[in-house]
């Protein structure tokens, strides 16, 4: 038995709560993970997890293994850094899970790069705006957009998210234009709200001194997807409140237009999130270095100081903001960048 490669698949049997995950994300037979999880338990001579048809669950032994098995891969992983870093490029499958529009519209095209410096990564990138569970999913790293909340997980900023509030020249033909938030009483939103919760998602203003206001508008219509949210703006159905970067085409053709400009949106910021439980591997250190530097390089997404002065904390009790634990805003709730 090779004790480091049953360590391995022993802390992903836990992280993923899961042999079948477990053995998914090590692209192995669900059968080898047993055996291999098996063979260690008989090679420590005490049983690790305790098995039932429906949960898998640590046993005082098991806990106390996996807690020095962590230790010993994050120990092995530096050690082939340190030595094996100027002879060697990251190496091996990475699974990273993003909003659509930041992957269609920005990461996918300079993929290219990506790979040209990485050569032997072999990224799966996932695009949605389906919340995601890093640790059952076997998901090494995602990109999200908000304050994030979750202690169990580590989060790195890699740039900001500028929204708008824009509505059609047909819609504001018709209804008016607002000067004022108070004014939005008159008028209607294309709602957009989030699967699992349907909860609908209000309207954000920033006042003069950073204040943020939540404005609840009644429409005719509510959507869990971010084109179909935009298209509905486009097709004069009401006030929307979405992201520059999908935006910023439209306003250019005058097919929307920039309302309450007074009252901006709150800037928020994107961050890179991986488990707190998995060692900040090669590969995953490598990955969001690129796409810190991606990022840094377009302007609607870019950390400059404007955005920063106005953007919110990274973590609910951020002390440094570009480098705190955190999980997905409100934990199920993403932006509609889907």
């Amino acid at each position: 038995m090779d004790i480091v490669v049953a360590m391995k698949v022993f802390a992903r049997v836990v992280q993923t709560n899961s042999f079948t995950r477990a053995a998914e994300t090590l692209d192995m037979p669900r059968a080898r993970v047993t055996v291999v999880v098996q063979s260690l338990e008989a090679h420590l001579k005490t049983r690790l997890l305790q098995r039932t048809t429906r949960s898998i669950n640590l046993t005082p032994d098991g806990a106390a293994c996996y807690e020095r098995c962590v230790r010993v891969l994050a120990d092995i992983d530096d050690i082939e850094s340190a030595f094996l870093g100027k002879q060697r490029s990251p190496r091996g499958k990475l699974r990273v899970d993003m909003p659509g529009a930041l992957g269609r519209l920005i990461v996918m095209p300079a993929l290219g790069d990506f790979h040209e410096r990485y050569p032997e990564i072999d990224l799966m990138l996932g695009l949605g705006d389906k919340p995601v569970d890093l640790v059952q999913e076997g998901i090494d790293c995602v990109v999200r957009i908000g304050t994030l909340q979750d202690s169990s997980l580590v989060a790195r900023r890699v740039g900001v998210y500028q929204a708008v509030t824009v509505a059609s020249p047909a819609y504001l033909d018709k209804a008016g234009t607002p000067q004022t938030l108070a004014e939005l009483a008159n008028h209607r939103a294309v709602n957009y709200y989030w699967p699992r919760t349907g909860r609908i998602m209000p309207l954000m203003f920033e006042a003069d001194r950073g204040e943020v206001t939540e404005v609840k508008m009644s429409g005719s219509i509510a959507v869990n997807d971010a084109e179909a949210y935009l298209r509905g703006a486009l097709s004069g159905l009401g006030i929307a409140q979405g992201a520059r970067l999908i935006a910023l085409p439209y306003l250019e053709s005058g097919a929307l237009v920039e309302i309450l400009s007074p009252w901006k949106p709150p800037t928020l910021p994107i961050s890179a999130v991986y488990p707190h439980s998995r060692h900040l591997s090669a590969t995953v250190r490598a990955f969001i270095d690129w796409i810190a530097e991606l990022f840094r390089t377009n302007p609607l997404i870019s950390s400059t100081p404007e955005a920063e002065a106005r953007c919110l904390p990274t973590s609910v009790a951020a002390q440094d903001v570009h480098d705190v634990d955190g999980a997905d805003l409100a934990g199920d709730e993403t932006l509609p960048l889907g």
